[in-house]
């Protein structure tokens, strides 16, 4: 009993911090709780959500450990997170890396990249990621993000997401525009908009679709 605590997830000794903020810097934050400041590295795309200093927030930290200094980095979701996580699982891509990575996407857009293998597009926007790195960070990952997860994940966030039922149909559809030779990163972006209309068919969905994808 218990055996499972001692695993070695030294990221795990602070789950999160919630507390004030108390300043904004390029990349990162100071957060004040319990009278202490943290240090906290995160994404440009997290910041901007941010209300300002004197804002209340949650932040889900990982703690990255080196010999000369020890590091935290910082999300609003849990989501992030396990994805960013995920990111440093991949050979090469260390815990700034990463953050370069998620500063340049957001978790969902990386993910339907990665099913897409587009990985020109990672290389080309994520700051200090070369082509090798960024076909490393798909092949390591593709059979790792689920396409389903990744529509329910990205419409759940948007206002018309209790429209949306039928996520095995849009994952149908998208395997129907590229088997008409159509390239995976283009069919998985014209399903995700025909979705937002609110259609669950599959016919119905490949019609919409083609209107975004021509």
């Amino acid at each position: 009993m218990g055996g499972r605590v001692y695993e070695g997830k030294r990221d795990y000794m602070i789950a999160y911090l919630k507390g004030s903020v108390a300043a904004i810097y390029e990349g990162q934050i100071v957060l004040e709780t319990n009278s202490i400041g943290y240090n906290i590295f995160m994404p440009q795309s997290s910041l901007e959500l941010i209300d300002g200093i004197g804002s209340e927030v949650k932040i889900y930290t990982y703690l990255s450990v080196r010999e000369d200094a020890m590091l935290l980095y910082g999300f609003l979701t849990k989501d992030d997170l396990d994805f960013y996580k995920l990111l440093l699982s991949v050979n090469g891509v260390g815990p700034k890396a990463a953050l370069s990575i998620l500063s340049s996407f957001s978790a969902d857009d990386l993910k339907f990249a990665i099913l897409s293998g587009d990985s020109k597009t990672i290389s080309s926007k994520a700051s200090g990621i070369g082509p090798k790195t960024a076909q490393r960070i798909i092949i390591d990952l593709k059979d790792k993000v689920d396409l389903n997860e990744a529509f329910e994940s990205k419409l759940s966030k948007a206002s018309d997401a209790d429209e949306i039922r039928d996520s095995g149909n849009r994952s149908e559809a998208v395997e129907a525009l590229t088997a008409l030779g159509y390239s995976s990163t283009d069919a998985l972006r014209a399903v995700r908009e025909a979705s937002k209309d609110g259609i669950d068919d599959v016919e119905e969905l490949l019609k919409r679709a083609l209107k975004y994808i021509v």
